[in-house]
C-alpha cells in the first residue's frame, strides 16, 4: 500500500514540476512567468517531499524530520525569492508585456 502511495505522490509531483517548467519557458511576460514556477512548482516539490517522507517513515519505522525542515525552507524561500524578483521587475519599470529584461543602462 505504501508503495502506490508513493508512485502517485510521485507522479503528482513530477507532473506538477513539468507544468511549472513549461509555464516558465513557454508564458509571455516576467510577471506571469514568476506565477508559474512559484506555484506549481511548490506544490509539485510539496509532493515529491511527502513522497521521500513517506518512504522514509515506512523504511525505518518512524517520522524524519529532515523532510519537515527541507519542506519547512522551501516553502517559506519559493514565495520570498519570487517577490523579490517581481519587486526587482517593478524596480526596473517592466511592463506586463515585456518579454526580454531592458538593455543596461550606461553610466
Amino acid at each position: 500500500m505504501a508503495e502506490i502511495i508513493i508512485s502517485v505522490l510521485l507522479v503528482f509531483g513530477s507532473a506538477f514540476v513539468l507544468l511549472g517548467s513549461l509555464g516558465l519557458v513557454k508564458l509571455p511576460d516576467i510577471y506571469a512567468r514568476l506565477h508559474a514556477p512559484t506555484k506549481a512548482t511548490t506544490m509539485g516539490v510539496g509532493a515529491l517531499i511527502l513522497a521521500s517522507a513517506v518512504d522514509h517513515s515506512v523504511a525505518r519505522g518512524k517520522l524524519s524530520g529532515q523532510e519537515l525542515l527541507v519542506t519547512v525552507f522551501f516553502f517559506l524561500t519559493a514565495p520570498i525569492g519570487a517577490y523579490l524578483l517581481s519587486k526587482a521587475a517593478l524596480h526596473l519599470r517592466l511592463s506586463a508585456g515585456a518579454a526580454k529584461l531592458p538593455p543596461p543602462e550606461d553610466e
